[in-house]
């Protein structure tokens, strides 16, 4: 029986996400439908990759064929309304390019791209040819990338492209600014560019919006202890079904962050490694509430 009008006007958004699966429920799509039901949106998963991990690391990574991410992705497109777009962690120069060949088909949809590079305890999950495919393939399609510092400098370092002998942004000796990063991955072709600094050592935690005018906004939040499995998923996540919900970009982000900080402010430890949000958090203050 066909869906009446009435309940279609009911829906709420719908979010389309692209992550591997962490069976701790700290990171990848996990944290991915956590956060976006959290916040009124009902995602899509299409699984990019299995993880053999715990809260300290990953331990091993089966990446998907690109031929089962593209059918995943077009088999829900075809069937449901998506509001947006989350890229997380991808696994594979073949799940990239299926990826990139789908959001082709779908170019009025946002896109927010999480660069996954590395596990929390630093395990490598992306090498330098999928971080390649990541630059050439996507982020000409990228509304918004979130990487933390570390992640900008390392997507950073690549060849600008514009025939100016030794203006190689991998050469010998570059060093560029967190500025400088934006700058050279919107001039690859993403709209907006969100560096986060909580691995740079400093009193606070600062992260800033670029877009292709420059700097958009500046927001410093308190540094909280511990380490957490999945900030960078919640806070993209919450991007995502800010822009699916109707903000714009610079509204969209400061949200998102509000809420990212209250997961990790509200986190915990199930296990013996890192921290997880609480992307629930204020359900259990309503219950504490009730209960006081």
């Amino acid at each position: 029986m066909p869906m009446s009008t009435s309940v279609l006007e009911q829906s709420p958004p719908m979010v389309l996400c692209f992550a591997a699966s962490d069976p701790t429920g700290g990171a990848g799509i996990q944290a991915d439908l956590l956060t976006l039901a959290s916040l009124g949106c009902h995602p899509l998963s299409v699984i990019t990759a299995l993880t053999v991990q715990d809260t300290r690391g990953v331990e091993a990574l089966l990446a998907i064929d690109g031929d089962w991410v593209a059918d995943q992705a077009r088999a829900l497109l075809e069937d449901m309304p998506v509001a947006a777009f989350k890229l997380g962690l991808l696994g594979s120069v073949d799940a990239i390019t299926a990826i990139a060949e789908v959001l082709a088909d779908y170019p009025d949809i946002p896109r927010v791209l999480d660069p996954v590079l590395t596990s929390g305890r630093g395990d490598a999950l992306a090498d330098e040819e999928v971080i390649a495919a990541m630059i050439e393939l996507l982020l000409p399609q990228t509304t918004i990338i979130t990487p933390n510092s570390l992640e900008a400098r390392r997507l950073a370092m690549i060849d600008e492209g514009d025939g100016d002998e030794g203006n190689s942004a991998g050469s010998e000796g570059d060093n560029p600014t967190l500025a400088e990063c934006a700058r050279r991955l919107i001039n690859v072709g993403c709209e907006h560019v969100l560096i986060t600094g909580t691995h740079e050592g400093t009193p606070q935690v600062v992260n800033v919006l670029h877009g292709a005018r420059g700097l958009i906004r500046s927001d410093t939040w308190e540094r909280l202890p511990g380490s957490y499995h999945g900030s960078g998923c919640t806070l993209a996540s919450a991007i995502a079904a800010n822009l699916a919900s109707g903000l714009d970009m610079a509204d969209a982000v400061r949200d998102a962050q509000e809420y990212t900080w209250q997961t990790l402010a509200a986190g915990f430890r199930p296990g013996m490694g890192q921290y997880i949000p609480d992307r629930f958090f204020w359900a259990r203050e309503r219950e504490n509430d009730r209960e006081a």
